[in-house]
């Protein structure tokens, strides 16, 4: 089934009109399954951890294990932190210290939301639910989960026209689409949950050497 037909297919099953419905009903599937009161997707989790940053917006010094993937120095560096690299050992994921933002891109299982963390996952094809490119923000913060709904979506109000709607922030392109959402759904229909992260800090090599990068 094409990404367009399976589209077309969960508008019909859950009696939809409107394609970012789809969008809607994934983040409420997912958020539901992992224990969180929202999830806002976006199109990767680096880009989940970059508009966290936005967010907060306090321009720290940030602590990440020197074992992660070199696009999470590259988003925090880019949102305006510095980055110091610490020898952790961590699996499934790690805090982004002193934050409260989870890099949870290796583990996805029931419930495993941490209250008061926005926590970040990934859909990268390699992950438990592989649809090629995505990511989300789980958080049960009413007032977060409204700013990343605009912020990911080029700072536009939800459910308003183009033509109609008045801008008052700056956003960024970091959507998912409703075509990959569907393809979310399909997948996480099918998931067999087995408690089992799929990274640690014995995945990624050390990124040590490069701090000179991040100074």
């Amino acid at each position: 089934m094409s990404k367009n037909d399976l589209l077309e297919f969960y508008l019909k099953e859950y009696n939809l009109s409107d394609p970012w419905d789809v969008v809607d009903l994934f983040e409420k599937k997912v958020s539901k399954y992992l224990g969180s009161k929202f999830a806002v997707s976006v199109d990767c989790c680096t880009h989940a951890i970059f508009l966290c940053l936005k967010y907060l917006n306090t321009k720290e010094k940030i602590l990440i294990p020197d074992t992660t993937y070199i696009s999470i120095p590259n988003a925090i560096k880019l949102a305006g932190y510095s980055v110091e690299f610490e020898k952790i050992e961590w699996d499934g994921y790690y805090y982004l210290k002193p934050y409260h933002i989870i890099d949870s891109a290796c583990k996805f299982s029931k419930n495993m939301f941490i209250k008061d963390t926005l926590t970040c996952l990934s859909f990268h094809h390699r992950k438990q639910i592989p649809i090629g490119r995505g990511g989300m923000i789980l958080t049960d913060d009413k007032e977060a989960y409204e700013w990343f709904k605009m912020a990911r979506y080029d700072g536009r109000h939800l459910n308003v026209k183009y033509d109609n709607d008045n801008f008052d922030m700056i956003g960024y392109h970091m959507y998912m689409t409703p075509e990959q959402a569907s393809i979310g759904i399909q997948k996480f229909e099918n998931f067999i949950d087995k408690n089992l992260s799929i990274g640690s800090s014995e995945t990624y090599k050390s990124l040590s050497k490069y701090k000179k990068l991040f100074e």
